[in-house]
């Protein structure tokens, strides 16, 4: 199986079963998002018994979740070559037209940050998605001219964490869109077992357990997690990740039982010391910490509101007493602004 991905402008295949890493290539290898998988699974076994490429799919969802990865079985349970590159890396209508004529028969075109395309970029997209044609420029000055150009069928998958910047013409062309979701603690302790076998470094259930919990729902860090655990573990002279060396390793690295991290800590202490437990809004915040406001959005704030620690008020985002009690802070007593609610947010 080869997959061609754009690098410096070239496109460059590599043999991805030979390649090393721990992505997996089936859907049987893939843990997790099993409502996903059953639908996909469907779509892909339909395109093949009619010889046709899968509908064009856009997957959404926080970043590190394994878009790309999906993206990547796609094409190899389809039996077709995947051609990888991103929004960013398509500045002009010639390189998608580069991209575009390099597909083959049913070929796969993964576009990373789909929704950081130039709008003339995306309305070129349009006619090859609808019509499997796209227009060339022929010539130069006043004989400058456009010649349609035919495709092969192929499928576009394109990967966003932004799915409100798409625009609504280039959402509407996808037939099949769907959302990855954080990643249960027990799914990703599977995929640190799975993960710490490729690395040569087994993991106990508890040790898998103990760096699946604190892995923010999201297999990359997870993986991540893993490899610098395995080092520290090494190091000590472990024969296998246990849970000690676990929580020794996740403590260096300054990694809670939580699964929050220094900057998730400065985010909530910020909101607590600097603006009162909040509501405070999202560039007053950002200007605060010093960090970018998008990082902050795409990044740290999805995990923080997924587990509880934050919410988000009509006036801004607020802090919970799941954070003041996570933070070890006292728990004010009077409800929340506004009545209260079932979240907790404080009024403090």
């Amino acid at each position: 199986m080869e997959s061609r991905v754009l690098l410096d402008g070239h496109v460059v295949e590599l043999e991805v079963e030979s390649a090393p890493g721990i992505r997996p290539q089936r859907f049987s290898e893939y843990i997790g998002q099993a409502a996903l998988k059953r639908k996909l699974e469907v779509f892909v076994a339909a395109a093949r018994q009619r010889g046709e490429p899968l509908d064009h799919t856009l997957l959404h969802g926080p970043p590190g979740l394994g878009k790309t990865t999906m993206a990547q079985i796609l094409a190899h349970e389809l039996g077709v070559h995947i051609h990888i590159t991103s929004g960013p890396a398509i500045e002009h209508k010639g390189i998608l037209a580069g991209h575009l004529t390099a597909l083959g028969e049913r070929d796969v075109l993964f576009i990373d940050e789909i929704h950081r395309l130039t709008p003339t970029v995306e309305e070129s997209l349009y006619s090859a998605m609808e019509d499997g044609r796209i227009d060339l420029p022929v010539g130069e000055g006043s004989r400058a001219r456009t010649m349609p150009f035919s495709l092969a069928p192929f499928t576009l998958v394109g990967a966003t964490t932004r799915t409100a910047l798409l625009s609504a013409p280039l959402r509407e062309r996808f037939q099949i869109l769907e959302g990855i979701d954080f990643y249960a603690d027990a799914e990703l302790a599977q995929i640190v077992q799975r993960t710490a076998g490729l690395l040569s470094m087994p993991a106990s259930a508890e040790g898998a357990k103990e760096i699946g919990r604190r892995s923010r729902g999201t297999p990359r860090i997870a993986n991540r997690l893993t490899r610098r655990v395995r080092d520290f573990a090494q190091v000590r002279g472990r024969a296998r990740i246990e849970a000690e060396d676990a929580e020794y390793a996740l403590e260096q690295l300054g990694i809670d039982g939580a699964g929050l991290d220094a900057i998730d800590r400065r985010i909530l202490e910020a909101i607590l010391d600097q603006f009162e437990g909040g509501p405070v809004g999202i560039d007053a915040l950002a200007a605060t910490l010093s960090e970018p406001r998008d990082t902050l959005e795409d990044v740290y704030e999805p995990f923080l509101l997924q587990r509880g620690f934050l919410v988000r008020t009509p006036r801004g985002r607020q802090v919970t007493r799941k954070a003041l009690r996570h933070l070890g802070r006292t728990v004010a007593a009077s409800p929340a602004k506004g009545g209260g609610n079932s979240q907790g947010e404080l009024d403090l």
